[in-house]
């Protein structure tokens, strides 16, 4: 795994901070964020959001939430995870 820094929320304070990295080994987009709560996880969980999908989340899958805030630096990661 070789993961390559792409964003930090440029807001952070201190240690905690959204992070968002791109995974050069499988050019998948890695997000740190701050964890789902649980009216968020209810919400999901209540909801059929995509035809044909389940609802909840799978065990091998999380939530997490980063703000508007890091659109541009989702999009660069997007742009970077593309460029192999």
């Amino acid at each position: 795994m070789h993961l390559e820094f792409v964003g930090i929320d440029p807001e952070t304070e201190d240690k905690g901070s959204p992070t968002v990295w791109v995974d050069r080994t499988s050019d998948e987009i890695v997000v740190q964020g701050w964890r789902a709560d649980t009216a968020l996880l209810d919400a999901i969980g209540g909801t059929e959001w995509v035809p044909g999908h389940e609802t909840g989340i799978p065990d091998p899958e999380n939530v997490v939430r980063i703000p508007a805030r890091m659109i541009p630096i989702l999009r660069k990661a997007c742009d970077d995870a593309e460029r192999r």
